[in-house]
């Protein structure tokens, strides 16, 4: 079986390589403490999984649903977005339900990306905004994320030759790998720089309500002429601690929610009825737990980043969003282990954290910047401070 030129282009998935490479030290009997993959280990509102109970006994609730989204759903959603953002979306023709921010994400570069059209991605970034672009035959330019602008791009610095011939641009805020934030103003520039070269911008606003310090996600959709060209991503996985249920929604004119749903109902459909009347209650219910549950992240960023910054070669900033640090190692570098290797970049550092003292993290370079690392907060205390124990201890075993 010969399989497409198309699929040659598409790296495995980064994290299912980290699940498995985890998976195979456990079975050696290691004691593995994994940062790797943004899984909240706080449960779900137990009022929200009181709803997926009471909504599971509805028997029209196991039919198939509407490929764009239940209408209470969809409806939930538009009354939550006004709420929140005071941002006004028809649940009709500008909202769609997605089984986790990511279907979308593939599903808008099918519809907007043809061969040779380029897709501007951060660098770091998620890697599927990478990966949806190459399904669509287009090609990826990257954009430097400057820590020194708070780990954001500099449009500027994108030639107007490659802003031409380019159909999408990703930003996401707070930002996955580094805890960056964004306001009005900025996005505001990324919507004029979108109108002005006739690029979609997609915002991926999944870590919204993960966010510390008095700062509040603004929504890019709430800047003026947005709507012309925005499509913002929000997913139920990380504020609402639901990564298992795959829900998610996204706004934008409804000339792209058609496409969406035009590609979204020949392919995944939509996801389950049952999980999607839950999550009205979700967003429709009291928030107060986000708070809560933010006071709990804070309390873990701050020990991970002290302990981190005790490090001789490590550095690291205090994130204002998310569930992430993004240090720089530079420092490590060139150092050798006890055995005698040598640490010459950041993926040789992850690797020696995890053989020398069962530590998972991602390597920098797998989101597209070295010498950094990311590590994930969302998991218990006491397993936080064992593990950055163990790091302070592999990286002091260095020479």
């Amino acid at each position: 079986m010969k399989f497409s030129k198309r699929f040659d282009t598409i790296e495995p998935y980064l994290f299912v390589g980290i699940s498995k490479t985890i998976a195979e030290k456990k079975k050696q009997g290691i004691d593995v403490i994994s940062f790797g993959i943004g899984d909240p280990d706080i449960p779900t509102p137990k009022f929200v999984l009181d709803s997926m109970f009471e909504h599971s006994n509805n028997p029209a609730n196991h039919r198939y649903p509407e490929s764009e989204g239940l209408p209470i759903y969809r409806e939930a959603v538009s009354k939550y977005m006004k709420k929140r953002f005071n941002v006004q979306l028809d649940p009709e023709t500008e909202i769609i339900s997605l089984i986790g921010a990511k279907e979308g994400i593939g599903h808008a570069s099918l519809a907007l990306i043809d061969e040779g059209d380029i897709s501007l991605v951060p660098d770091p970034g998620y890697p599927v905004y990478s990966a949806g672009c190459n399904f669509s035959g287009g090609e990826i330019y990257k954009m430097p994320l400057k820590e020194s602008l708070g780990w954001k791009p500099d449009l500027n610095d994108i030639p107007e030759s490659i802003a031409k011939k380019s159909k999408i641009l990703w930003i996401n805020y707070p930002n996955n790998p580094t805890g960056g934030i964004a306001d009005l103003a900025f996005f505001k520039d990324v919507v004029d720089f979108g109108i002005e070269n006739d690029i979609a911008i997609m915002h991926d606003a999944c870590y919204a309500e993960v966010t510390f310090d008095d700062y509040i996600a603004p929504s890019i959709l709430e800047v003026d002429r947005a709507m012309e060209i925005a499509i913002e991503y929000h997913s139920f996985s990380k504020s609402f601690n639901m990564t298992g249920w795959r829900l998610g929604y996204c706004g934008a004119p409804k000339e792209i929610i058609s496409a969406m749903n035009k590609i979204q109902s020949q392919s995944t459909t939509s996801t389950s009825s049952i999980t999607m009347a839950a999550a009205v209650e979700a967003i429709s219910g009291p928030q107060d737990f986000i708070t809560t549950h933010n006071n709990k992240f804070i309390k873990r960023r701050d020990l991970v980043v002290n302990k981190l910054n005790e490090i001789d070669g490590i550095t690291c900033s205090k994130p204002d969003g998310a569930f992430y640090v993004y240090p720089n190692c530079q420092g490590i570098l060139g150092k050798k282990t006890p055995n005698g290797v040598k640490i010459s970049n950041d993926e040789d550092f992850m690797t020696y954290l995890l053989e020398d003292q069962g530590v998972a993290g991602v390597h920098g370079s797998a989101f597209g910047l070295s010498p950094y690392f990311r590590l994930s907060y969302a998991t218990g205390d006491d397993i936080l401070k064992d593990a950055c124990n163990r790091i302070q201890l592999a990286c002091s075993k260095l020479k």
